[in-house]
Parts: C-alpha cells; structure tokens; sequence
C-alpha cells in the first residue's frame, strides 16, 4: 500500500510515524524543526489521516507499507521515528528490512504487548450516531462514556468530520478488528535483532516502557540506549515538544 505523506526539508531522510488514532499532522512542531537540516517525511499508516483504508492492521503489514512507499519515494534507506503504534511499526521495519533502518528512534513504547483502554475506546467510537446535524460537542458528549480525559477526546475527534454527512476519516471498523493485534507485539524468529544505533524515549510519567521491558529492548536492539523525558507522558512530543525535539536531534547528528 502506498501512503499517504508529506515532506519538508532536504538532506538525509527522517520518517515519522505517527500513534494509533493519530495522524501524520501529530509531527507538525516537530517536523519543521526537523526540516532545517534533513529531509522529513511524516506518513499517515493505513486506515489513519489520508492513507488507503483496508483490512489488516498487523505489524508486519503495516511495517511493508511504509517501506514500501519510501521506496516509492526512491528513499532506500532512513532513519525511523516512531511513536507508541507507529514506534512497533518502526520496530518491526528495522527488524525485517534492517538495511533499510538508517537509525531508529521509540517514543514511549517497547516491543511488548499491552492490555489497555483501547478495545472500549474504538468501540464507543463505532456506536457515535453519525446523523446529520452531528455536533462536536454531543460526539464529545458521547465519547466520555468511555474516554474521561477531555484532551484525549479532543485528540479522537480529530479524526470526525462533522458537516451535512459525518464520517469518521479513520478506517475505524478496520482498527477495531485488529485491537488485539495493535496491543500486542509480533512473535519473532529466534535471534531476531537490529544491531543499528536505536533510542528509546520514554516519559517520566508515562509508565508505558517499564524497566521490565528492558531486557526485551536490549534482545532485540542490542545498541539501544534509553532516555527518560522529565514532565512527560505518553504524548511526550506535545508534553515537552523542546526536549523531546533536542533529543532526537542530538541522536540523528552525524558522530
């Protein structure tokens, strides 16, 4: 599948993946600091912000999706940042196609499967009445049934467009198929690994990378340094957009 994308800046190449419910615009800070001195490309995966809607929201598939279309965009290799969802894609892309993973960065993920809020979230999503007339506050009204944080919700509506017939732009009926799948992290042959330089960032308040997964992380990504946002959470690119920024430049700039 080729995806949807868009590109700023020029010189070595920096792709950004977004997170589940998320879309490429989520970079946007981050993107055009970026672009001062690298060529950035921000992809919406399948089923999210203007991508192709389809079947199957695996790793591995999601992972082919992207690769293939940087070599669409005649991008053989790259350095990968990816956040939470878009950080597994990352993941798997480097474990698969290594030679196409310049360098790899994680934002607030480790490659273990996860029991969250997500099932009850893409399914109070499903049971919005899109009728016309739909306002965003009754869709936010709504959503709070299963989703108490008002930024949150704000955040999942991006993804509705209201107007004379709603719709949600996300292939939710997809996404919510294959929650398991998105939770979870893909068994993997053994000795699987990916020996480039990797950075996993974490917020101090996040709690989604776990010391726990550390031996996981260091398995399958043995130069894998870790470093922690302070006054961050899940979201740490919009909780500390300057430090999250300034990390990931210092990674990226050439030794």
């Amino acid at each position: 599948m080729i995806l949807h994308g868009t590109e700023t800046g020029t010189g070595n190449p920096v792709v950004l993946l977004h997170g589940l419910f998320g879309r490429s615009q989520n970079f946007g800070t981050l993107a055009r600091r970026l672009s001062a001195n690298v060529r950035v490309i921000a992809l919406d995966l399948r089923n999210h912000g203007a991508s192709p809607h389809a079947p199957g929201m695996s790793y591995t598939e999601m992972a082919a999706d992207v690769l293939q279309t940087l070599a669409h965009r005649g991008v053989p290799t790259s350095a990968m940042l990816g956040h939470s969802m878009g950080g597994k894609v990352a993941m798997i892309a480097a474990l698969t196609r290594p030679q196409s993973v310049s360098r790899l960065i994680v934002a607030d993920i480790a490659p273990v499967s996860y029991r969250h809020s997500n099932a009850a979230v893409s399914a109070v999503m499903q049971s919005l009445p899109l009728t016309p007339g739909l306002q965003r506050g009754d869709a936010d009204t709504h959503l709070a049934q299963a989703v108490p944080d008002p930024a949150v919700r704000g955040f999942l509506l991006q993804n509705l467009s209201l107007g004379p017939t709603p719709a949600w732009r996300i292939g939710l009926d997809h996404i919510a198929a294959d929650m398991t799948l998105i939770e979870g992290f893909p068994e993997l042959p053994p000795h699987t690994s990916y020996d480039g330089p990797t950075l996993f960032l974490r917020g101090q308040t996040s709690g989604y990378v776990k010391d726990s997964a550390l031996p996981a992380i260091k398995s399958l990504f043995p130069r894998a340094a870790l470093q922690t946002l302070e006054n961050a959470g899940h979201w740490l690119h919009a909780d500390q957009p300057a430090a999250f920024a300034a990390a990931v430049e210092q990674f990226l700039r050439p030794a």
